[in-house]
């Protein structure tokens, strides 16, 4: 069995309130390079507290794979797509990863950002 250990890659965990959201920020994500791969989760039941009380609602949840140097740009991404005030954003580790769907996945993604966040420019 071909492995390898985490090298940097990640899953965000994002939800959404409808399916039409969660595409249209799974899309942009892919498209734009800071995303490898989304997957959408259509329908689940979130149960949270909000403003002192315990709500419910049906969401759909993205599992969003990308690596560590591209969060800042796929955070900012979903941010700027995102209907919620408060939109969950969280990334975990992926502690194993077969060989070749790693390699994959970060010739998937853009160049990693500079040291300022910016991403560089595509080669002409």
């Amino acid at each position: 069995m071909a492995e390898e250990s985490h090298n940097g890659i990640v899953v965000a965990l994002v939800t959404c309130p409808d399916e039409v959201t969660a595409e249209k920020i799974a899309r942009a994500a892919v498209e734009e390079g800071s995303a490898a791969c989304v997957n959408i989760i259509p329908t689940l039941t979130s149960i949270y507290q909000w403003q002192g009380k315990v709500e419910s609602a049906k969401e759909s949840l993205l599992l969003i794979k990308t690596s560590e140097a591209m969060v800042g740009v796929l955070e900012k991404k979903v941010l700027n797509l995102h209907p919620y005030d408060t939109p969950e954003f969280v990334v975990l580790p992926i502690l194993h990863a077969e060989k070749r769907y790693g390699e994959w996945l970060r010739r998937s993604l853009l160049p990693e950002p500079n040291v300022t966040g910016a991403v560089p420019p595509a080669p002409e």
